[in-house]
């Protein structure tokens, strides 16, 4: 199985329900957050009041990603929300695995995320007790930033650690996501995909946008074997 994750970093916020609903109309699988604080990232986004807006709006799942310092403090207030899927960073954070239990014994699943410049060595303690890895392909912060190439090697390494340590784990793909890349990166191993500019603010609407990386995705998918045996 393939997963469409929309961003709503990218949303209408002032048509926030009504941008949900259309990606939701168009088929995305889950709706994700991005939660920033100013100091682990240089932005500041969403906090627990949007999660539950969101859930209020979708019973999709809901897919949050802390870019925060000490997220333990506030995993009760995501999951309480509505969260059904919560990520934290590897980065800086001293007491990661209590926090992943933390995160499942709420009741959410719990991710576990890696900045471009981090190697996959970092997760491989924590990888039995994380049901999903997010590779970040951008520095995280800001919606619209370009692709880096040269994390879809560390996403094939992701991949083989996974299918060793924790094979029932997903693969997820965050950052400059569109129709010319997504293929290369569900070739590399990834199982989801991020998308916010991609799907939000395509010219021709969110229902185009997420309709072209499905196009893309299945159309790489009749060609390459690697992706066949996967999806």
């Amino acid at each position: 199985m393939y997963y469409l994750s929309a961003s709503i970093l990218s949303a209408d916020f002032s048509n926030l329900s009504d941008q949900i609903r259309q990606a939701e109309d168009a088929g995305v699988d889950w709706i994700h957050i991005d939660v920033m604080d100013g100091h682990f990232v240089p932005n500041i986004t969403m906090g627990p009041f949007i999660v539950e807006t969101c859930r209020r709006i979708t019973s999709l799942p809901l897919d949050v990603h802390l870019m925060i310092e000490k997220p333990e403090n506030h995993i009760q207030s995501f999951v309480n929300a509505g969260a059904n899927w919560v990520s934290i960073h590897i980065e800086g954070n001293p007491n990661v695995h209590r926090t992943l239990q933390l995160i499942r014994s709420l009741g959410a699943k719990a991710g576990i995320v890696l900045n471009p410049g981090t190697p996959s060595q970092a997760i491989e303690a924590v990888l039995p007790f994380i049901d999903l890895v997010l590779v970040m392909t951008v520095n995280p912060g800001f919606s619209g930033q370009t692709f880096i190439s040269q994390v879809l090697s560390k996403i094939t390494s992701i991949r083989k650690l996974i299918d060793e340590s924790n094979p029932k784990a997903i693969v997820q793909v965050d950052g400059g996501i569109n129709p010319e890349n997504i293929a290369a990166v569900a070739e590399a191993g990834a199982d989801c995909f991020v998308a916010a500019t991609a799907i939000f603010k395509h010219p021709q609407g969110i229902a185009e946008g997420a309709k072209s990386l499905r196009l893309a995705l299945q159309k790489k998918m009749r060609l390459s074997p690697q992706i066949q045996e996967r999806g």
